[in-house]
């Protein structure tokens, strides 16, 4: 028996990923090498004092019951002072910290607490697909903001209509950038929170590549005078200590924001298994310097990955932070049509850009997550083929 969907199922953009999913599965059933540089998945393990704890944690029966909703104070107390030594600000781990299933479960979560039917939601584009997901969910009218070549990857606040404005309630920005790995400055973050103060609306600031920067580490949105008025910032641990899979993350922020978000979560989830909460205490307060030995990995990673692909001929957009390199596509070929031919023909999965948005058509990612070994291997596979 088949069901009608719901209204907010039908408006979800296809999901261009499933459809590189099936075409992955289809070329590696005749036999063909797959090397996929298409998610951002890291092949670096969990360092290994982490893992231990929570092997330890495991086995205490105390951890077997349902965790806090806003995850253990321990938890969010070591995320404050993390936060503090990273940034040099300080957050009451009380009402200005919420753990999060990851930080893509907070994005997705926070239109629920603050959008109504008709409001405006900020979204860049291209951008990670949760943002405008999540205003669909809420009802919400997401007013595309291009990040476009031109202007760094960042979004022209001053071409946002102030009949838009006076009816947003959510402004999502990322930086470092994923896809495009591009960085932002504080005049850039300063123009953000002048204007959500003027129209009063929230700044919702994704932070999960942080810690994964090349050059000049990044800095917190709450580096900003006024920040704390209006914004939350989202933090994880899966990129920092290669910990996808284990989904854990938190937002720090406006206690008034931290508290909306957290009454959503509430009432959906039940928190965090507690030894996987103890294990992201191990991460935030435990030895730091494997955080730069897979940074200096990544960083001999994308170096070669850049100099290769422009001894190719490709135009790259330099990745100062991620783990991507964000690449213009050849001859103008359209993004879906250049990575279907490069999986077609070798078996090397890359990410069209117009899987992020309308406005990365036009570029394709590579997600630096696989050995130095196979990326050579996929950049001379590629080499071959002729456009």
């Amino acid at each position: 028996m088949e069901f009608e969907k719901a209204e907010r199922l039908k408006k979800l953009p296809p999901y261009l990923f499933a459809e590189i999913d099936r075409k992955k599965k289809e070329v590696a059933s005749r036999g063909i090498d797959i090397i996929s540089l298409g998610i951002g998945d890291p092949d670096l393990p969990t360092p290994q004092h982490i893992v231990e704890r929570l092997k330890k944690a495991v086995e205490d029966p105390k951890n077997h019951k349902y965790p806090d909703y806003e995850g253990l104070y321990e938890f969010r107390n070591s995320a404050s002072q993390w936060i503090e030594k990273r940034f040099g600000v300080k957050f009451n781990p009380e009402n200005e910290i919420v753990s999060l299933i990851g930080s893509k479960e907070g994005i997705a979560h926070i239109p629920l607490a603050f959008v109504n039917p008709g409001d405006y939601v900020l979204v860049p584009d291209p951008a990670y697909p949760v943002y405008n997901i999540g205003t669909i969910f809420a009802g919400g009218i997401s007013y595309i903001m291009p990040l476009r070549r031109e202007n760094n990857f960042l979004p022209d606040l001053k071409a946002i209509p102030e009949e838009v404005l006076k009816k947003t309630k959510i402004m999502h920005i990322n930086y470092p950038n994923n896809p495009t790995s591009a960085t932002a400055d504080k005049s850039f973050f300063e123009e953000v929170i002048s204007l959500a103060i003027k129209y009063k609306f929230i700044v919702c600031h994704d932070m999960a590549y942080s810690e994964l920067f090349y050059e000049e580490p990044p800095i917190s949105i709450f580096n900003v005078e006024g920040a704390k008025e209006v914004a939350i910032e989202m933090h994880s641990l899966s990129k920092t200590y290669s910990m996808t899979g284990w989904r854990i993350g938190f937002a720090v922020g406006n206690k008034s924001i931290i508290e909306g978000l957290g009454k959503i979560k509430t009432n959906v989830d039940s928190g965090i298994f507690q030894a996987v909460q103890e294990a992201g205490i191990e991460a935030l307060t435990g030895d730091q310097t494997v955080v730069e030995q897979y940074r200096n990995i990544y960083k001999e990673r994308r170096d070669m990955v850049v100099q290769k692909l422009q001894s190719l001929g490709y135009e790259v957009f330099y990745p100062k932070a991620t783990f991507y390199v964000w690449v213009k596509t050849p001859n103008n070929i359209d993004s879906r049509t250049f990575c279907g031919k490069i999986l077609e023909e070798t078996g090397v999965v890359l990410t069209p850009g117009v899987g992020f948005g309308t406005y990365g058509e036009g570029y394709f990612r590579i997600a630096l997550t696989v050995s130095k070994d196979r990326l050579i291997e996929a950049l001379d596979r590629i080499s071959k083929v002729k456009f």
